[in-house]
């Protein structure tokens, strides 16, 4: 179990992350998120032995994880770390890099687990292919497959699918999550896109002003955002009455006490987004239509499903 007691770091007297405390199970997905400069990327490298902290503690199975003060070199053996810088060996092949670390000792073992894991991220038909010839997001799925080459005990991923084609990112997303909860590997995962969170994380921690201002589920905060951050990861939505309100919680109806011009609207495929004034208010709401500029609507909001 991965263990994180009163985690405060900086890297100057301005701490970054203040007393910070979760824990996190074998084979269990937790998602970072906030903002940009939140401090998602410090934290993966605090608990990966990048930094040495200015207090509290990091412990994997009881065992302490330490900083450069202590350790000539880096990391552990039980974690790997992909970085949004991926580190690769440009001039060898995708599956010589996947395989660059494991004994030659097993040629057997090592050709098979190989061949595993670039099927994981979907690369097989580039395997002979030097890594300098591929795409951004084709080198962000070696350095995924490369981390899990040794079975890690513990996983850290920073943006991991920012660089992969929209078109890849769902199959992969499935195939990878899927892996590591069959191979009990727990997974921290910082990230700016829900889709890397939703179906997949067991929980959420949510970075803001250098500490965890939720810890919970997907579905929970989700369906009860304690705040606007909460809300703005998920979806669009608007302040009404001071309570946050789904764009797709409000529907057009006849009559409502709720009267609201249309400002903008924009395409979002199966529905349209609108933009509209409520009481000299922004709202947003959906629709399966587009509607007007300038028409007023009454607008009815709907419990959250």
């Amino acid at each position: 179990m991965l263990q994180v007691q009163h985690l405060t770091f900086g890297y100057t007297k301005q701490p970054i992350l203040t007393d910070l405390n979760f824990s996190a199970q074998p084979g269990e997905s937790i998602a970072v998120i906030g903002e940009s400069g939140s401090g998602k990327s410090t934290l993966l490298k605090l608990i990966y032995g990048e930094y040495d902290l200015d207090n509290g503690s990091l412990t994997w199975k009881n065992e302490a994880i330490l900083g450069p003060k202590y350790n000539l070199v880096i990391g552990y053996d039980f974690m790997k770390y992909v970085a949004q810088e991926f580190e690769l060996m440009p001039f060898i092949t995708v599956e010589e890099n996947i395989g660059k670390h494991l004994s030659n000792f097993y040629k057997t073992h090592k050709k098979e687990r190989t061949a595993e894991l670039l099927e994981v991220v979907e690369l097989t038909a580039f395997a002979k292919t030097k890594v300098k010839l591929l795409s951004g997001g084709q080198k962000q799925r070696v350095a995924l497959a490369r981390a899990l080459a040794k079975a890690p005990e513990l996983i850290l991923l920073d943006e991991p699918f920012s660089h992969i084609d929209n078109f890849k990112k769902q199959s992969l997303r499935r195939r990878v999550f899927k892996y590591l909860k069959e191979n009990t590997i727990t997974c921290i995962v910082a990230t700016h896109d829900k889709e890397d969170v939703l179906g997949f994380a067991d929980r959420i921690l949510v970075l803001d002003h250098a500490k965890i201002v939720a810890n919970n589920t997907p579905e929970v905060l989700y369906k009860n955002p304690e705040s606007a951050l909460v809300a703005s990861f998920f979806s669009e939505f608007s302040i009404i009455n001071k309570d946050i309100v789904y764009a797709h919680q409000l529907r057009v109806v006849n009559q409502s006490p709720f009267k609201a011009s249309i400002l903008n609207t924009y395409f979002k495929g199966a529905y349209y987004l609108h933009q509209a004034d409520l009481e000299g208010n922004l709202v947003f709401f959906e629709h399966p239509s587009a509607l007007k500029i300038g028409k007023t609507v009454s607008l009815q909001i709907t419990t959250l499903e």
